[in-house]
């Protein structure tokens, strides 16, 4: 009796194992698409960051930032300091190089999900298996943004301390 419940244990662990394999985080095909929203204010909001990551974080235009960014900014990230000119400051330091400003994203996008005064952009973050480096997996990294009076007031990221 014993051997027959291990083989029908064995066997459910089996057959259920596709159950726990990870489905990859995949990107939209038309991330510009995700600003569009019936709420003008919200469409509002879901482009300014849209296009703050396209013109100050992906092509370094540290110049735009003021645009985008109030000057007192809080940011939750623990590696980052507060405010515009700590972030510019922060891609100086990095060498960062203004780029042409692309007219769409480049960065691979999930979703872009806005209510009230928030703004959340979620996109696929590869990384490599830590119990088979020979092989990648994907999670779902973001940015979340407060803003009011048509800039960015405070910043949230899953960041963790670097040394």
């Amino acid at each position: 009796m014993l051997r027959m419940e291990f083989h029908l244990l064995a066997a459910a662990v089996v057959l259920s194992a596709p159950l726990f394999a990870q489905t990859p985080v995949t990107a939209v095909p038309d991330p510009e698409a995700l600003t569009k929203s019936p709420d003008k204010k919200l469409e509002a909001n879901k482009t300014l960051i849209y296009n703050l990551f396209r013109e100050v974080l992906e092509a370094r235009h540290m110049e735009l930032a003021d645009k985008y960014l109030a000057d007192d900014f809080i940011q939750h990230n623990p590696n980052a300091a507060d405010g515009l000119a700590a972030l510019k400051q922060y891609f100086e330091r990095a060498g960062a190089k203004p780029q042409p400003i692309a007219p769409k994203l480049k960065r691979k996008i999930t979703a872009i999900i806005a209510e009230g005064d928030m703004v959340m952009v979620l996109y696929p973050s590869e990384h490599t298996d830590p119990k088979d480096p020979s092989k990648k997996y994907t999670t779902t990294g973001f940015d979340a943004y407060r803003i009011r009076n048509g800039k960015v007031v405070e910043h949230w990221d899953a960041a963790t301390k670097s040394e």
